[in-house]
């Protein structure tokens, strides 16, 4: 059987976006990758993002809200960041079969409005990583 290639996603606070590709590369190609987030600090797992992932029938309340691990870093087949700052600031990968890629999202936690209209951007964005996901998973990368 060969090893799962580890794939790091990595994003500002690892709250909402990297935590919902985790999840969903668990669900849909856990059986060929190993999925982990990070950030560049540690926010906290956002309840809205638990319960939009909840609603797609993917629990990652379990998951952890970490700051990136240099050594994970090193390990990761693939490293790829979900937001802007965290393209722009996301420390230096010195593994050189690493691949880097950037998907960005835009942060559904900076969303305003009534509870429905945030809500609606949590599932946008929930959506979006879910269909980039199986699009990755798909192509075998």
């Amino acid at each position: 059987m060969d090893q799962k290639r580890l794939v790091y996603f990595l994003c500002t606070g690892n709250s909402c976006r990297s935590q919902m590709a985790e999840g969903f590369l668990k669900a849909l190609g856990g059986d060929k990758y190993e999925a982990k987030s990070a950030g560049l600090e540690a926010h906290g797992l956002n309840p809205r993002a638990v319960r939009a992932m909840k609603e797609a029938g993917v629990d990652i309340g379990g998951q952890t809200s970490d700051v990136i691990d240099p050594d994970l870093l090193n390990k990761a087949d693939y490293v790829i960041t979900l937001c802007g700052h965290a393209d722009e600031h996301c420390p230096a990968v010195s593994n050189p079969n690493a691949v880097k890629w950037h998907w960005g999202f835009d942060d559904p936690a900076k969303a305003t409005g009534t509870e429905e209209e945030i809500t609606a951007r949590f599932r946008e964005v929930r959506d979006a990583i879910q269909s980039r996901i199986a699009r990755f998973v798909e192509e075998g990368k």
